[in-house]
């Protein structure tokens, strides 16, 4: 039998994380605890200094969540994880831990409307720059590299937009700079796309999407891969002694856990952005059935795009396996087992248009969601992305038009006849 790092993802969703010993529970428990009982002081103050791996408080650390992290992490490919309060959490997260006041970021600029707002205006309010460039543009990326850029941010499929991300492309423009990429992984998930085996060294996702698959549970997550060199002189975040525990260096420690430990003992510790054990149990149970759950959005979603492309009132669609599509071979290479249940589109005529044509879905639901078992539509222009001027939602590819259409699990053939009905009201 293999190893259980060796398993496929489909295997992992459902055997990966919690491994109950002889007359354990089967299922994973909720351990619906703040804190933890020890029998010496001693082993206690180790917990502190990190010098033994245990939990003692649950905003730093829980088993529920311990066990969700495991599975995510061996998913992914990746040496260890942190379970977060939400998405943006585990974006924040993942870029303070190895970017301060003063620093700099390169982002792409067709990301989630949150994400650009949280990096390009909330980061900029703590001392971070941001600088973002076209989507795969090596140019742009070349020259936007500064001496203290500490990373690169991405999506591996663009939300709204649904352009997909070059992430061999990227990862070596990072590393010829001694620089990361971090890859949100949010719409493909690790069964669609393992970003690490492309060159991603750090993943983030909203598990509030499909890890989650069924909107019950708020949350996010960090991946490390363990394969960045934090030794190249560029890190002194995670190579230098840290006074608070008494001049502990992560990389001489914790080697190739270095970053993630940092994430965890630093950042989560101090900002408690803590998923509760509850989201986790929940959020564990939904990526049992991801495999499953993905195959069926992605052969709904590149049926619904077909129908898309031959309705008379649509401008224009994006949906990355579409032949005729500029993302067509970039999915074939990091996408083929299926592009992922997100499809944008132009209704004709503009936002009037385009709002009531929303406005009449039935089965078909307007709700600030994406990612989960049901059909939603939402207008970014207007929701999403209402926070970007009209200028940057141009140049991040949000057109006045758009609908994001989350297809979801149901029978697709019923999907269809509701966005027709529709359309035929417009």
């Amino acid at each position: 039998m293999k190893e259980l790092k060796d398993l496929t993802v489909e295997t992992l969703c459902v055997q990966g994380g919690y491994q109950p010993k002889n007359g354990e529970p089967r299922i994973l428990p909720i351990f619906q605890s703040t804190t933890y009982k020890y029998d010496d002081a001693d082993e206690v103050a180790a917990l502190f200094d990190l010098e033994k791996d245990g939990h003692m408080y649950s905003r730093i650390s829980n088993p529920t969540v311990n066990a969700f992290e495991e599975k995510i992490a061996q998913m992914e490919g990746g040496v260890g994880a942190l379970a977060t309060s939400s998405g943006q959490a585990a974006t924040l997260l993942a870029i303070l831990t190895i970017c301060s006041a003063g620093e700099h970021i390169v982002a792409m600029n067709n990301l989630y409307g949150g994400t650009y707002t949280l990096i390009g205006s909330t980061l900029e309010k703590f001392g971070i720059k941001t600088t973002f460039v076209h989507l795969n543009n090596v140019e742009e990326l070349e020259n936007a590299i500064q001496d203290n850029t500490k990373l690169i941010f991405s999506e591996t499929i663009g939300n709204p937009g649904v352009d997909v991300l070059d992430i061999e492309l990227v990862a070596n423009v990072a590393h010829k700079n001694n620089i990361p990429l971090i890859v949100d992984n949010t719409f493909a998930t690790p069964y669609l796309c393992r970003a690490f085996d492309f060159g991603a060294d750090i993943i983030t996702h909203s598990t509030t999407k499909f890890l989650d698959g069924h909107a019950t549970s708020v949350g996010g997550i960090i991946v490390d891969s363990g394969k960045f060199n934090w030794n190249n002189g560029k890190f002194s975040c995670l190579t230098d002694k840290d006074p608070n525990y008494h001049g502990l260096s992560y990389t001489e420690t914790f080697k190739e856990q270095a970053y993630i430990t940092k994430a965890r003992v630093v950042f989560m510790r101090d900002l408690g952005t803590t998923m509760s054990p509850f989201n986790a149990f929940l959020t564990n149970l939904g990526v049992e059935t991801l495999a499953l759950r993905m195959d069926k959005h992605s052969t709904n979603a590149l049926k619904v795009a077909k129908y898309l492309e031959k309705q008379e009132k649509v401008d224009w669609v994006n949906y990355p396996l579409l032949e005729e599509n500029k993302n067509y071979e970039l999915s074939k290479k990091y996408l083929s087992k299926g592009a992922s249940g997100i499809i944008s589109f132009g209704v004709k005529g503009g936002t009037e248009e385009t709002k009531k044509w929303i406005n009449n879905l039935k089965l078909t639901t307007l709700v600030v969601h994406v990612g989960d078992i049901r059909t939603h539509a939402l207008h970014p222009a207007s929701m999403t992305h209402r926070q970007l001027s009209e200028e940057a939602q141009i140049e991040a590819g949000i057109l006045p038009n758009m609908v994001r259409l989350s297809v979801g699990i149901e029978n697709v053939d019923e999907i269809i006849e509701d966005l027709d009905q529709a359309f035929k009201k417009i």
